[in-house]
């Protein structure tokens, strides 16, 4: 590892690259990868290998099947080849019933993770008319209408964790929530949805290196929150990385002509400018701490490098960020692919440094400290950095 000399030099170095002109990147119209593009072979390849890997891709209704489950309807649609589509159908059907019932989710639980994969929901609606796929989207937007709430209208992260917002259930409900309000018509909800994005600005950036904690205890009150700030004590790549994929996935759905539409672009060009300043100038990636580069037992993390990789790119294209974003995004995924995939035992990619998982309080309690967030296990494949991963590179047809 270079020492922080070197590394302050290379820094600079990659702040001057970044700070140059650069040609204004091609920007596709629409939200999507256009279902005629010829997506890269890394993004077929890893979606095969999810496949091969795993008939069943969970057994719960749960976040991460429907991250990967997500990136993998996306393959389906770029390449226009059915098999992706079919896996995505056979894994839903395996839990969700003819009357819109879900197995193993429980609304009382109140808990966003059990939203996000109520977003392949929709697409399935469309291509099959089923209405089983209606009733259960119903079902979670029942939940939204009845989640606990701060103060200001915050959504509690789960029942169990009262008071509490947290950077991941943003990408947890809001795309979802967006895309049921679009579709659904309920234009009144879009002020609800960009309210949960901006109450997580307002409260979780940090204004001195324009990060984002990973968490904010409205109550001050949990053991991991600053007593006077409520605020936990890092800031983990992960948690930023699912804000900053709400963001640009919940501008897909929300109207140009909203009134915080400005609002919510403004915040991810801040944390675009924040993200790419701590970008690793030597192989391009992310720390899984993300402004502690030189502290013992840091390292580089996949699902972190993944979703800045994706959210980057998509900004760019879509002109939410400046095009220059498009190299940060283009120097990320160079990085994954030198430093973090390996070919398994079966032949087919596996990517490695991935978070196996990483949280505040519970039991046993999770202190929010950087030696918390250093020894939680690393892990190949999980679905939490192979999703964001596809999706990066589905974005970036590589």
């Amino acid at each position: 590892m270079p020492t922080r000399a070197v590394r302050a030099a290379l820094m600079a170095l990659a702040g001057a690259v970044f700070a140059a002109p650069a040609a204004p990147a091609a920007r596709a119209q629409g939200a999507h990868v256009p279902r005629a593009a010829t997506p890269a072979a890394w993004s077929t390849r890893f979606a095969d290998a999810v496949i091969a890997r795993h008939t069943v891709v969970h057994e719960k209704w749960d976040y991460t099947a429907g991250l990967v489950l997500l990136a993998i309807q996306r393959v389906g649609d770029a390449t226009r080849a059915p098999r992706y589509g079919a896996y995505v159908r056979g894994n839903v059907d395996r839990l969700v019933q003819p009357d819109g019932s879900i197995a193993t989710y429980r609304a009382d639980d109140f808990n966003l993770d059990q939203i996000n994969e109520g977003r392949v929901l929709l697409t399935l609606l469309d291509r099959t008319h089923d209405r089983r796929y209606r009733l259960a989207a119903d079902r979670l937007r029942e939940q939204l209408r009845a989640q606990p709430r701060t103060s200001e209208g915050g959504f509690w992260h789960k029942k169990i964790y009262p008071e509490q917002m947290w950077l991941d259930g943003l990408y947890m409900a809001a795309p979802f929530y967006a895309e049921y309000t679009r579709r659904f018509g309920e234009p009144a909800a879009f002020d609800d949805v960009a309210r949960q994005i901006l109450l997580v600005g307002r409260h979780l950036r940090d204004p001195r290196t324009g990060l984002y904690y990973h968490a904010w205890d409205a109550a001050h009150a949990q053991p991991w929150a600053d007593p006077a700030t409520g605020l936990s004590q890092q800031f983990w790549g992960r948690a930023v990385g699912w804000y900053m994929m709400a963001m640009v996935d919940v501008l897909d759905e929300l109207p140009a002509a909203h009134r915080d539409r400005a609002a919510i672009v403004a915040v991810l060009r801040d944390l675009a400018d924040a993200v790419a300043r701590v970008q690793d100038p030597v192989t391009g990636l992310w720390w899984q701490v993300l402004d502690q580069p030189d502290r013992a037992k840091n390292y580089l993390e996949a699902s972190a490098s993944s979703m800045f990789v994706y959210a980057l790119a998509k900004g760019a294209r879509l002109g939410h960020l400046d095009a220059r974003f498009r190299r940060v995004a283009e120097r990320g995924f160079d990085g994954l692919v030198t430093t973090l995939v390996v070919t398994g035992a079966d032949g087919r990619p596996s990517l490695t440094g991935i978070c196996k998982v990483a949280g505040l309080g519970g039991t046993p309690p999770r202190d929010g400290s950087y030696d918390y967030y250093v020894s939680e296990p690393v892990a190949a494949d999980d679905y939490k950095g192979v999703g964001p991963f596809i999706l990066a590179a589905l974005e970036l047809k590589r």
